[in-house]
């Protein structure tokens, strides 16, 4: 095969642009390679299901199209139906630069031998740091105090009330749900504030920063901060419900820049309510976005973000050099190094 003459569509969108994914391919391997580009409506319209296949942009006729005689292909958000890989006989890899290709049909995929590459890691940093912006926003009441003076031009002395003060991380019991690559990072950011870490994760083996917990209730009970970080499966869905928020200390702190799906909202909601929890962050929903019924956005102490934790620049720039790692990888016949 000469793969100087390869054919590869660069179908980024508004947050990893074609163009990114471009330059990092012109850098690697695919130097002389006939690149084309697509660029797709996320995030100015949103992802959602399309065909068989999830969080994508609905763009299947549109990317046919641009697929024609193509051999690879780089996106984010394209969506890789079986319609499409029917309509592509030509294509052989798909690296989909996000932590996992929820967006490609992996079946179909494979009944055609396509291989599919993703980018796992490349949100881990920004997840974190932002993690951590939504928790100490959240303790210590950060856009309440903004609200009351920016906005209202009040300066609210109830701030400095005894029992409407936030809390501070030096010493406190903060509970850790996940210890994959953004859970990690959390801990190690927390112990330097000098919170007391307790990591909850039966499926990691070896040392973790912080103590490690026996069971989940064990570390509930402990927690006065909780941040989650698990991975979203039929068994993680609704991990945190009334029972576990039950079993915080009162007062207790949530923060979620995980899934929404590990949270059951309206437990969260009466959690908030009952003032078992004294605050809450979240940056994922269950529906996304929530609609606007939803009691999400008549519950106090609530600070919501729209799902950007992992929306840096450094994100998207990080995404198209790992994806065209794995194109080079192709180009010069040797195994992947992230493949389904």
């Amino acid at each position: 095969m000469n793969h100087t003459a390869i054919r590869i569509l660069a179908a980024g969108d508004h947050f990893v642009r074609s163009s990114l994914i471009t330059d990092a391919l012109r850098r690697t391997a695919a130097a002389h390679a006939d690149i084309t580009e697509l660029t797709l409506p996320w995030p100015l319209e949103p992802f959602g299901r399309v065909g068989e296949v999830d969080e994508a942009s609905d763009a299947e006729d549109a990317l046919i199209g641009a697929l024609e005689g193509v051999e690879v292909c780089v996106t984010q958000m394209a969506p890789f139906t079986e319609r499409v890989f029917a309509a592509s006989p030509g294509l052989r890899l798909v690296v989909v630069c996000r932590g996992g290709p929820v967006n490609v049909n992996a079946r179909a995929a494979r009944d055609r031998g396509v291989r599919v590459c993703f980018a796992p890691g490349r949100n881990a940093a920004a997840t974190a740091e932002f993690t951590v912006g939504l928790l100490l926003a959240a303790l210590r009441r950060i856009p309440e105090a903004h609200e009351t003076l920016r906005t209202q031009g009040r300066w609210d002395a109830t701030h400095f009330l005894y029992e409407s003060a936030g809390l501070e991380l030096e010493d406190t019991p903060v509970g850790l749900i996940g210890y994959g690559a953004v859970g990690s990072r959390v801990a190690r950011a927390l112990g330097a504030f000098g919170a007391e870490v307790e990591v909850y994760d039966p499926y990691v083996r070896g040392d973790v920063h912080g103590m490690r917990a026996a069971s989940l209730d064990a570390m509930l009970a402990r927690s006065r901060v909780l941040t989650l970080h698990a991975r979203l499966t039929p068994e993680t869905r609704h991990l945190i419900g009334a029972r576990e928020l039950g079993l915080l200390p009162r007062g207790a702190v949530l923060v979620n820049a995980a899934r929404g799906g590990l949270l059951d909202t309206g437990a969260l909601c009466d959690a908030l309510d009952s003032g078992q929890l004294a605050a809450a962050a979240l940056d994922t929903y269950e529906q996304e976005p929530p609609p606007t019924c939803s009691r999400l956005f008549r519950t106090p102490r609530l600070l919501m973000t729209p799902h950007v934790a992992g929306a840096s620049r450094a994100v998207a720039e990080k995404a198209a050099r790992i994806a065209a790692a794995e194109v080079a990888r192709y180009v010069r016949g040797e195994p992947p190094a992230n493949a389904l």
